[in-house]
C-alpha cells in the first residue's frame, strides 16, 4: 500500500549477441509513409534489443513469439541472464515453456511459495543469486531442492518477512550443497542452532555476509567460528547473550561490519566491541532502547569507528570512512556515487550500509514504537530514505522507498498519517524524485513509488505539490500498467488524489477515469487490492458531475455493477455501491440515475448487499439505493427486487450501527415512500417503529433524515396512524421542539400537520391497525400535543416587529425581510410531487388555524426563488390552477395573521417564477 532486474547493453559490445544481421537504415527509412504501415521487423538492432530488455518475461517472451526474426533476437542469453518473478503469476507451467530461456539464467527474484516451488523446474544450473519474498511458507523441502539444484550459487536472500516455516535442517543443507556461497540473509527464523551455523563455517569457506535477522534465537558462540565473516547481521534478533557474543564476535579477523539494529545491546557491550575488535569499522545499532537509554553516550572516542545509532549524524559518522572527509558533505551518499575514482573496499562497506539501513529503517517504520522516534525521523530518518532511493541496489531503492510509505502513515485503518513526516519529505525534494521513480521502467520501483506517493497524497498541501509536479499524470498512466501490483498502487494514489476537489478533473483530462475502469475489467476476480482502489478512486470522481459523466461514458457504470454483483471482497464491494450512489446523486443534471437503474441487474445487486455481513457495504448499499429512489422507474424496481423488505429488515436491524447506515437507510426508505404503494409496504412490513426510533437518534443526519421518512410516511392515513399508536407522536414533537436542525424541525412539524389533518380521523373510525389491536390510543390528546408544537415551531419564525409591520404592509422590502427570516434554506431541496402542493393547498382551508399557517409557511418554503425547484413547485401551482384559490385564502378573514403574511410571499414568489419560467417549460414530479 519491484519487480524488475535492471540490465543495460554497454556500447563497448561486451554482451554483443549472436542475432540475424539487420539492414542499416536512417531515420527518414523509418519515418512513415502515407498511407503505409511501419515494418516493425526492419527497426535496428539496438532499438530491438533496448526494447527488449524493458519488458517483463512475459511481455518479452511474447514479443519474441511476433516473427521469426524476434524470436532469434527474444533467444539471446544475455535476456534472459535475469529474471523478476515477483509480479506475475510464476507456476510449473510457466516454468516448464521459460526453461530453455533460462539455461544460463544467473539472478532471479520471486514472491512466494509457488513460485518457489517452480524455481527448481526452470532448470537454471548457473544460478548465481536467489532472492526471495513473502516466504512465510516456503518449507524445508522446497529451500533445500532450490539448494540441491543450485550448486553454483553465490548470493541467497529470504525477507524481509519471516520465513516461519524454514529450520536449521535447511540451512546445513545450503551449506553442503552451495560451496561457493558469498552471501546469506534469512529473516524470522525460531531457531539457529550451532550445527547449522558449524556447517557454513565448514563447506562455505568464501561466505563473507550473513544476516540472520528478527531471529528468535542464534548461536553466538558458532557464529564465531565463521571465520570468513565481512559483515554480520543480526538485527532484531532477540534473546541474544551479549557476553557470549562478546568473547566471540570480537575475534572475527575479518569482520568489517557488524549490524545489531533493533536488539537489546546497551553502551558497555558497545564500547567493549569497538574497542577490542580490531578489523571492525561500522557498528549499526538503530533503535536500540537500552543504548538509547544513556543520553551522553559518544563514540567519538573509538577514533577510525563508525557508530550508526539514533542519536549520532548518520550523515557525519559515514563521512569518517573516506580520507578526504574534510568538507563533511550533507549528503555522504551522493558524494560517494558521484566519486570518480572509487576505492573497492569503501564501496563494498557502503553497499552493505545502503542495504541494512534500508532494512532496519523499514522494519522501524513498520513498529508501533515508530512515534516515539519523531525527532530522528524529522532530523534524519526522511532524508536517509530519499538518499537510500537513490541507490545503484535495486532492493535498496525499493526498500526505501517502502519505507517512505510507512513511516508517514499513523493510521492505516483510518487513512491518516503524520503532517509534519510528509511535509519534511516534500521539503527534502521527496516528491520529484519519486515521480521520477515512478517513471522508472523497473515495475519494482515503479510500485513501490506509485505507493510512497499514494500514502503522502493523504495530506493536502503534498497532494496539492504532487499535482504540481505532473504526478497524475504519471500516476494515470501506471494505472495502465499490465503488471497487477503497479497498476494497484497507482489506483491507490489516484483514489487519494481524488478526495480533493481540484484535483478530480486534472484526473479525468489525464485519462485516469478509463485508467481506473479498464482496470475493473482486466482483473475482474482475485485481485482485491485492484479492484477497491479502483472502485475508491471512482467513487471519488463520480461525487463530480462533469467527472460522474465522464465515469459513465468509460463504461463505469456496467463495471461498477459487475463488480458489485460478482466481487465478493468487502472492500470493493463497498467502494463499487459508493461510486454508484455517487453517481446517481446529480438529480437532473445528468442522466447517471436513471442509467444506473437501467443497467441490468444493478438494483438486484445493490438489494443483496444490504443484507452484506459488513457494515460499511451496507451503509454504501443503502445511499445508493436513497439517490436511485429519486427516479420513479428506479424506486419501482427497487421494490420488486425485495428493496422495502431488505431495508426495513436493516433498519430494524441498526439499532446500534453506525450514524452513517442509519442515515442512509433512513434516507432509502424515505425516497422509496415517495411512491404511494412503497410507502403503505413499508408501514405493512413494519418500518413505522424503527423509524421512529432514529428519530430519537442525537446524530443530527440520523433524525432529520428519519423524519423526513415519516412525513413521506405520514401521507397515508393508515401511516399516520400507525405512527400515532407507535408513540411516534411524542418522538416528533420532542424532535420539532429540540433538534438544533431547522430542517429536522420543518419536518417533523410537517409530519404531525399531515397526520392530524382530518384524513386519519376517517381512517381510524374503521379500527385501529391490524398489528396494534390491543393499543389504546386518545387521538385527542396526541392532535392536542402536535398542534401546539407546530404551532410553537412556527412562532419561532417569527419576529414581532417585522411581522407587525408586514401584517400592515405589502411592500416587497417588508416581505424580503419576512421571507428572509422564516427562509430554510435546507429545504430548498425538497422537490415535492403535486399531489403533495396539493395537500398543502388544501391544508390553507382547513378548520384548524395552526394547520392553515403551517400549510402557508411550507407553501412559502417551497417557492422561494432561490431554492433549487422554486419554479417546479410554482409551476405545479400554476397548472393546478391554484392562484386564485391562495388568492382567497389570503385575503380571508379568518385566515391568520402569520398565515396572510406568508400567502403574500407565496404570491409574490408565483409571479416571480412566472416572469423567469420560459414558455411551455415541462416539468417532472420527483422528489429530491
Amino acid at each position: 500500500m519491484s519487480r524488475r532486474v535492471r540490465q543495460r547493453v554497454e556500447d563497448n559490445g561486451k554482451y554483443k549477441v549472436d542475432s540475424p544481421s539487420y539492414t542499416v537504415i536512417g531515420v527518414e527509412d523509418l519515418a512513415p509513409k502515407v498511407q503505409q504501415y511501419v515494418n516493425w521487423t526492419s527497426l535496428p538492432y539496438d532499438t530491438v534489443f533496448h526494447l527488449f530488455t524493458r519488458l517483463n518475461y512475459r511481455d518479452r517472451a511474447s514479443l519474441a513469439s511476433t516473427c521469426r526474426t524476434w524470436r532469434s533476437l527474444g533467444a539471446s542469453s544475455f535476456l534472459w541472464s535475469s529474471l523478476d518473478l515477483r509480479a506475475h503469476k510464476f507456476d510449473l507451467s510457466m516454468a516448464a515453456s521459460l526453461a530453455t530461456r533460462c539455461v544460463d539464467l544467473q539472478k532471479i527474484r520471486f514472491r512466494g511459495v509457488d513460485s518457489a516451488d517452480a524455481i527448481i523446474h526452470l532448470k537454471a544450473r548457473s544460478l548465481l543469486e536467489i532472492s526471495g519474498d513473502y516466504c512465510r511458507k516456503i518449507t524445508d523441502a522446497t529451500l533445500s531442492m532450490i539448494a540441491a539444484r543450485h550448486e553454483a550459487l553465490e548470493s541467497l536472500q529470504l525477507g524481509p518477512d519471516f520465513c516461519e516455516r524454514i529450520t536449521s535442517d535447511a540451512i546445513r543443507v545450503i551449506a553442503f550443497c552451495c560451496p561457493k556461497l558469498k552471501k546469506l540473509r534469512v529473516s524470522g527464523m525460531r531457531d539457529v542452532s550451532s550445527e547449522a551455523i558449524e556447517s557454513l563455517a565448514k563447506h562455505c569457506p568464501q561466505l563473507s555476509d550473513l544476516g540472520f535477522l528478527d531471529c528468535l534465537n542464534i548461536n553466538e558462540e558458532a557464529l564465531g567460528k565463521v571465520v570468513s565473516l565481512r559483515y554480520l547481521s543480526v538485527a532484531g534478533t532477540s534473546n541474544i547473550k551479549w557476553k557470549v557474543a562478546l568473547e566471540n564476535w570480537e575475534k572475527l579477523p575479518k569482520l568489517i561490519g557488524l549490524d545489531v539494529s533493533r536488539t537489546t545491546i546497551d553502551h558497555i557491550a558497545v564500547s567493549r566491541l569497538l574497542k577490542s575488535s580490531q578489523s571492525l569499522k561500522v557498528l549499526c545499532a538503530l533503535n536500540c532502547p537500552y543504548l538509547e537509554e544513556d543520553k551522553s553516550y559518544s563514540s567519538n572516542r573509538f577514533k577510525g569507528k563508525v557508530l550508526l545509532a539514533v542519536f549520532t549524524d548518520t550523515f557525519d559518522e559515514l563521512a569518517s570512512i573516506f580520507a578526504d572527509n574534510s568538507k563533511k558533505p550533507k549528503n555522504i551518499f551522493s558524494y560517494w556515487r558521484d566519486l570518480i575514482r572509487k576505492d573497492k573496499s569503501i564501496d563494498e562497506i557502503m553497499l552493505w550500509i545502503e542495504w541494512i539501513i534500508s532494512h532496519t529503517l523499514l522494519r522501524i517504520a513498520e513498529s508501533s514504537n515508530s512515534q516515539g522516534l519523531n525527532d530522528f525521523w524529522l532530523n534524519q530518518g526522511a532524508t536517509l530514505l530519499l538518499s537510500l532511493m537513490q541507490s545503484a541496489q535495486e532492493d535498496v531503492q525499493e526498500r526505501a522507498a517502502t519505507g517512505l510509505a510507512t513511516f508517514i502513515v499513523v493510521d492505516d485503518e483510518n487513512a491518516s498519517i503524520d503532517c509534519g513526516r510528509a511535509e519534511a519529505v516534500m521539503r527534502d525534494g521527496g516528491i520529484r524524485l519519486l515521480l521520477e521513480l515512478a517513471k522508472s521502467w523497473r515495475e519494482g520501483l515503479q510500485s513501490e513509488a506509485a505507493k510512497a506517493i499514494a500514502n503522502l497524497s493523504v495530506n493536502a498541501k503534498v497532494a496539492k505539490a504532487v499535482a504540481e509536479e505532473g504526478g497524475i499524470s504519471v500516476l494515470a498512466d501506471l494505472a495502465k500498467s499490465m503488471n497487477r501490483l503497479v497498476a494497484e498502487e497507482a489506483a491507490g494514489g489516484l483514489w487519494n488524489l481524488s478526495v480533493g476537489e481540484e484535483h478530480k478533473n486534472a484526473i479525468a483530462q489525464a485519462g485516469g477515469v478509463n485508467a481506473l475502469v479498464d482496470l475493473i475489467f482486466r482483473w475482474p476476480h482475485g485481485c482485491d487490492g485492484v479492484l477497491e482502489r479502483a472502485a475508491g478512486a471512482l467513487a471519488n470522481l463520480a461525487a463530480d458531475d462533469k467527472c460522474s459523466m465522464e465515469v459513465a461514458r468509460a463504461g463505469g457504470v456496467h463495471a461498477l455493477v459487475m463488480l458489485a454483483r460478482n466481487c465478493k471482497y468487502e472492500g470493493a464491494q463497498e467502494q463499487a455501491a459508493r461510486a454508484l450512489a455517487n453517481l446517481a446523486a446529480h438529480g437532473d443534471s445528468n442522466g447517471n440515475n436513471a442509467a444506473v437503474g437501467q443497467e441490468a441487474g444493478a438494483l438486484e445487486a445493490l438489494v443483496q448487499l444490504t443484507q452484506s455481513p459488513h457494515e460499511g457495504v451496507k451503509q454504501e448499499a443503502a445511499g445508493a439505493l436513497w439517490n436511485l429512489a429519486f427516479d420513479d422507474k428506479n424506486r419501482e424496481s427497487i421494490a420488486a427486487f425485495g428493496g422495502v423488505e431488505a431495508l426495513v429488515a436493516l433498519a430494524k436491524s441498526s439499532s446500534n450501527a453506525s450514524t452513517g447506515l442509519q442515515e442512509r437507510v433512513a434516507g432509502a426508505l424515505w425516497g422509496l415512500s415517495v411512491s404511494e404503494a412503497n410507502s403503505i409496504a413499508i408501514g405493512h412490513e413494519g418500518g413505522i417503529p424503527p423509524l421512529i426510533a432514529l428519530v430519537r437518534s442525537e446524530a443530527e443526519d440520523v433524525h432529520e433524515t428519519a423524519a423526513g421518512a415519516l412525513w413521506n410516511l405520514s401521507f397515508n392515513p393508515g401511516n399516520a396512524l400507525r405512527i400515532v399508536e407507535e408513540g411516534g407522536v411524542v418522538a416528533l414533537v420532542q424532535l420539532c421542539s429540540s433538534s438544533v436542525s431547522k430542517m429536522a424541525r420543518f419536518m417533523a412539524a410537517l409530519a404531525l400537520a399531515y397526520m392530524f389533518d382530518g384524513r386519519m380521523d376517517e381512517y381510524a373510525m374503521i379500527g385501529t391497525s391490524l398489528e396494534s389491536t390491543s393499543k389504546s390510543v386518545t387521538l385527542n390528546g396526541a392532535r392536542t400535543m402536535a398542534l401546539d408544537q407546530i404551532k410553537a415551531f412556527i412562532k419561532t419564525f417569527m419576529e414581532h416587529q417585522i411581522f407587525s409591520t408586514g401584517a400592515l404592509s405589502s411592500a416587497p422590502s417588508m416581505l424580503a425581510q419576512v421571507s428572509e427570516r422564516a427562509r430554510i434554506p435546507e429545504a430548498g431541496h425538497l422537490r415535492c410531487s403535486g399531489s403533495e402542493i396539493g395537500r398543502f393547498v388544501t391544508m390553507l382551508r382547513n378548520p384548524c388555524l395552526v394547520l392553515r399557517a403551517c400549510a402557508a409557511f411550507a407553501l412559502l418554503q417551497f417557492t422561494i426563488p432561490e431554492s433549487r425547484h422554486a419554479m417546479h413547485h410554482a409551476s405545479l401551482m400554476q397548472n393546478a390552477g391554484e392562484a386564485r384559490g391562495l388568492r382567497s385564502a389570503a385575503a380571508a378573514a379568518s385566515m391568520p395573521r402569520e398565515a396572510k403574511i406568508f400567502m403574500k410571499i407565496v404570491l409574490r414568489n408565483l409571479e416571480h417564477q412566472q416572469a423567469e419560467s420560459p414558455e411551455g417549460m415541462k416539468v417532472s414530479y420527483n422528489r429530491i
